[in-house]
C-alpha cells in the first residue's frame, strides 16, 4: 500500500507540474497572428471534445486493462507466444508514437517562425533535448533498478489475486524456500525488478505526453483537425495502453496499484483534453512561451518513449531466451512490430 501511495504522489506532481507550466503559458500568452479557416467552429468544437473525452477514455481503459485480465484466458498468460506478440505490436506503437508524433510535433513547434532566430533557429533543441532525456532515462532505469536491489533484501513478488507467490525469498544473497541455492529462481527475482522499474517509468513517459496531447486537442477549435485527432487518438491510447498493461501485468504488482496505473493512463488523455477546454480563451498555442513549453516537453517526452521502446520493451524480448530459442516466433514478432510501428505512423497523417 506504501508504493502504490508513493505511485500516486509522483504522478501527481507530474500532473500538477504540467498544469502549472500550462497557466504559465497561459499568463505569457504574446501569441503570433493566429488563421482562421472554415473549419473554426467554436461551439461545434465544443460538442466534438466533449465526444473525444469519452471516446478516448473508453478506449484508454479498454487498452490498458485487456493485457491485466487476459490471466484468466490461457492463449493470452505472459508465458505464451500470443502475448509477446502482442507485445511487439505494441511496443511498435509506442516505437512510432516517439519517432513520428512526439518528436516531428517538438522540432515543429521549437522551430516555428513565431519564435525569435536566435537561439531557437541556430541550435536543434528537440533533438539535443530528445537525446538528453533517453540518457536520463537510462541513469534512471539503471540506479533506480540497483537501489531497489539493494534495498530490498527480501526478493518477492507482491501477491497475486489467488494469493500465491511465484517466487521464494531471497535473503543475504542465499535462498530460503523449496528451492536452496536455485540460481534461475534468483534470475527470475531480478528480471521482476526490471519489469517493476521498465513499468513505473513508462507510466510516467505516457503520461507527460499523453497530457501535453490532450491539451492541444483540448484547446484548438478547428473542428477538421478535431475529427481526425478523435480517430487517430483512440487508436493510439487503446494500443499504447495494451503496452503499458502487458508491462504492468508482468510487473505482478497487487490489485491495488495495478488499478492505480490503469486509472492514471486512462485520464490523462481526458485530463489535457478538459485543461484545455477550460484554457481555450486565453491559451494560445502559437504564443512563443506555448511553443516553447509544450514543444520541450515533447522533446523530453520522446526521448522516453524511445529509450523505452527500444531498450527496456524490443531488445529485452528479442534478446531474451523465448524468442532466442525460436527464430519461427522471432519472424512472427518482427511482423507484429513493424505493424504496430506502420499504423501508428499512418496515424501521423491525420494526428
Amino acid at each position: 500500500m506504501a508504493s502504490s501511495t508513493s505511485l500516486l504522489k509522483l504522478i501527481s506532481i507530474f500532473l500538477f507540474l504540467i498544469s502549472f507550466l500550462t497557466t504559465q503559458v497561459v499568463s505569457q500568452s504574446n501569441q503570433c497572428e493566429t488563421t482562421t479557416n472554415s473549419c473554426t467552429n467554436k461551439d461545434k468544437a465544443t460538442r466534438l471534445k466533449i465526444i473525444a473525452i469519452f471516446s478516448i477514455l473508453i478506449a484508454s481503459v479498454i487498452g490498458v486493462c485487456s493485457p491485466l485480465f487476459s490471466q484468466s484466458i490461457p492463449m493470452l498468460h505472459p508465458d505464451r507466444n500470443t502475448f509477446i506478440i502482442l507485445k511487439a505490436f505494441a511496443s511498435g506503437i509506442i516505437l512510432a508514437t516517439g519517432f513520428m508524433h512526439v518528436l516531428p510535433d517538438s522540432f515543429d513547434m521549437l522551430w516555428s517562425n513565431c519564435l525569435k532566430e536566435n537561439p531557437w533557429h541556430k541550435f536543434p533543441f528537440s533533438g539535443f533535448l530528445a537525446m538528453m532525456s533517453a540518457i536520463f532515462t537510462l541513469m534512471v532505469d539503471s540506479m533506480a533498478t540497483s537501489l531497489y536491489t539493494k534495498k530490498h533484501t527480501e526478493v518477492m513478488p507482491e501477491s497475486r489475486e489467488d494469493g500465491h507467490h511465484e517466487l521464494p525469498v531471497v535473503s543475504g544473497g542465499h535462498f530460503h524456500g523449496h528451492h536452496h541455492g536455485d540460481i534461475k529462481e534468483l534470475n527470475v527475482g531480478s528480471q521482476l525488478l526490471r519489469y517493476r522499474v521498465i513499468a513505473m517509468v513508462l507510466e510516467l513517459g505516457i503520461v507527460v505526453h499523453s497530457v501535453v496531447i490532450g491539451l492541444s486537442l483540448g484547446a484548438t477549435n478547428d473542428t477538421c483537425t478535431i475529427k481526425g485527432l478523435v480517430a487517430a487518438l483512440c487508436f493510439h491510447q487503446m494500443f499504447e495502453g495494451m503496452g503499458l498493461g502487458g508491462c504492468i501485468l508482468q510487473a505482478e504488482y497487487k490489485w491495488m496499484k495495478k488499478a492505480i496505473m490503469a486509472f492514471f493512463f486512462s485520464v490523462t488523455t481526458p485530463f489535457g483534453i478538459a485543461l484545455g477546454i477550460g484554457l481555450s480563451k486565453t491559451y494560445k498555442e502559437n504564443s512563443p512561451a506555448a511553443l516553447i513549453t509544450v514543444g520541450l516537453l515533447n522533446a523530453s517526452s520522446a526521448g522516453l518513449l524511445i529509450y523505452m521502446a527500444l531498450v527496456d520493451l524490443l531488445s529485452a524480448d528479442f534478446m531474451g531466451p523465448k524468442l532466442q530459442g525460436s527464430i519461427k516466433l522471432q519472424v512472427k514478432s518482427y511482423v507484429a512490430v513493424l505493424l504496430g510501428a506502420g499504423g501508428m505512423s499512418l496515424m501521423a497523417k491525420w494526428a
